[in-house]
């Protein structure tokens, strides 16, 4: 009988100890996982960047670099702007006249968005290239009133959804290419020891038809890329 009575005791112990190491398993993979899930939302929503990448590809082969100043000694293959916390609508007559040429790098204003940068060909042949500005998320559906205006140059192109109800672009811009890619376009015949001057200013459209109160709390993160081919 005492024998008996050490090996229920034991087992006892046993099961403490096993039920105690799952405990803390279970613990640590739930930690994990929120770990796993909390870094996802700070990179889908809360990066506070808006980044623009060049092709290795382009800068290797084609001596091609972005730069915030244009100069050759602050060249890089990716620049990141400064976003702001809080966007209220506004209309595009509130944008500075000037908001192409009065600043480089981030010039973020009241309720829009600004970055001027530069794409530099220092090579020795004639280039094209795409540029591409990608959607990687929207919350609200709040993509259905921004505007994105992009300065290439000194020429501004506005791009925007195409309205809801007409299924037309809307007035005075160049409609989205698909959901995820708001603007895609080819630079050709860049010459060699020329620079493309670019300014991207985004903001919310309060003349939009979609501009409502069911956008209140929306986000939206994006991206551009700038490439020798465009891969559909």
């Amino acid at each position: 009988m005492a024998i008996n009575t050490v090996n229920v005791e034991a087992q006892k112990v046993y099961r403490k100890k096993l039920f105690s190491r799952l405990i803390k398993i279970a613990v640590l993979l739930l930690i994990i996982i929120l770990s796993i899930v909390y870094l996802f939302l700070y990179i889908v929503y809360d990066g506070g960047r808006f980044t623009v990448t060049l092709d290795k590809n382009l800068s290797n082969r084609k001596n091609i670099f972005l730069s915030e100043n244009g100069k050759l000694k602050s060249k890089t293959r990716q620049l990141s702007a400064d976003t702001i916390d809080y966007m209220d609508n506004i209309s595009i007559k509130w944008l500075p006249e000037n908001i192409d040429k009065e600043a480089t790098g981030a010039h973020n204003g009241d309720n829009y968005i600004a970055y001027t940068f530069y794409v530099v060909n220092a090579g020795e042949e004639k280039v094209h290239y795409w540029y591409e500005v990608d959607i990687d998320d929207t919350v609200r559906n709040v993509d259905e009133a921004i505007r994105i205006m992009i300065y290439r140059n000194g020429k501004p192109t506005v791009y925007a959804k195409k309205n809801k109800v007409t299924k037309k672009k809307e007035p005075g811009t160049k409609k989205f290419v698909t959901k995820d890619i708001a603007v895609l376009e080819q630079r050709k015949n860049m010459k060699p020891g020329t620079k493309d001057r670019y300014t991207i200013v985004v903001w919310i459209e309060g003349d939009d038809p979609e501009c409502k109160n069911d956008l209140l709390g929306g986000e939206i993160k994006m991206h551009m890329d700038i490439t020798e081919e465009h891969i559909a």
